[in-house]
């Protein structure tokens, strides 16, 4: 595989999902300007406003990050999204093959509610995204407000 399955982007994988780990976002980069290597180039525990942050508008990155909402005040959902990013400075034979090597950080990072294909951070807005995770979560305890 493309090193989506290292032993550090597995433990990384594990900490975003897990309820007793601070670690909400994980970040995958390639290792070097051309092959196709992944590596975890960053984690955090700042949700997605951190994790936007740390973005390259000259790469193609993979991200997953767990997002809390409350439904109502006596409840509060988790839901994961998978973020594939694709820097509008990044290469066009890089982009190309994103549809390929996406594949493999899909089998990894296995399971989430949603997909972002984003190539601008604006398109990672927080309270989108929630809205997005709401939607594809079924019930929907906000009566429609999004």
């Amino acid at each position: 595989m493309s090193g989506a399955d290292a032993p550090e982007v597995l433990a990384a994988y594990d900490a975003v999902r897990s309820d007793k780990d601070e670690t909400n976002w994980l970040l995958i980069s390639y290792a070097a300007p051309t092959g196709n290597q992944l590596v975890l180039s960053k984690t955090g525990t700042g949700g997605l406003p951190e994790l936007t942050t740390e973005l390259d508008d000259g790469q193609v990155q993979y991200a997953y990050v767990r997002v809390e909402y409350a439904n109502d005040a006596e409840s509060k959902r988790v839901k994961f999204a998978l973020i594939v990013w694709i820097g509008q400075n990044t290469k066009v034979m890089r982009k190309a093959r994103v549809s390929i090597e996406a594949g493999a950080v899909k089998k990894v990072l296995s399971h989430y509610s949603i997909q972002v294909d984003a190539d601008d951070k604006r398109d990672l807005d927080e309270a989108d995204i929630v809205a997005r995770l709401r939607k594809a979560g079924g019930a929907d305890y906000n009566g429609g407000r999004g």
